[in-house]
């Protein structure tokens, strides 16, 4: 459950993260690196952040946007039990005008959060990849309107729907590929 990932920058900079068993949390170097291109593509798209951490498990980058983005709100959703517990752990503190916490499957919760968010975040388990794919698709048909931060392993092979989104950065961590996707 420790771990030696903590938030990256903002008011809470330096918390420790709580990891759910058999989490596989975007590291911090990667979590760095795609908030820094986040902050000069952000304040041109969207004036007030309001979040989505889909597939959350720890809430690692729910929990970066409220701590970068003071105006912002953040829903996680996260099927397991044990990632619910750690994300109530990490968000402790937090005005919960601020956050929402679903247990829930992110897939069948479209249509519930996709209207109410401008910033989505989609890092399923990486041993499903399609689960990703179906649900960026899903979003799109959606109407959903933002930004969306994909992160699938880097040996899948995937492009997304063009005709649905524009590609801003494709760009490969380790073994961790992120695509940020815009939808107008």
């Amino acid at each position: 459950m420790d771990s030696n990932l903590q938030v990256i920058s903002g008011e809470f900079r330096g918390r420790k993260l709580k990891l759910p068993n058999g989490a596989r949390p975007t590291q911090n170097l990667a979590r760095g690196a795609i908030f820094n291109s986040l902050t000069a593509t952000l304040p041109g798209m969207i004036s007030k952040i309001h979040a989505w951490d889909a597939f959350a498990g720890s809430g690692a980058l729910g929990l970066e946007v409220l701590s970068r983005y003071r105006n912002s709100t953040v829903i996680f959703t996260d099927i397991s039990t044990e990632s619910v517990r750690a994300i109530t752990e990490n968000v402790r503190g937090i005005d919960l005008a601020r956050r929402t916490i679903d247990k829930s499957n992110a897939a069948i919760q479209i249509c519930k959060y996709a209207h109410l968010v401008n910033l989505v975040f989609v890092d399923p388990p990486y041993d499903n990849p399609d689960l990703g794919i179906r649900f960026v698709d899903a979003l799109a048909d959606s109407g959903f309107r933002g930004i969306v931060v994909q992160e699938i392993e880097a040996n899948v092979d995937y492009m997304p729907d063009t005709t649905k989104w524009t590609l801003l950065r494709d760009k490969t961590y380790g073994r961790a590929r992120f695509l940020v996707l815009h939808r107008i």
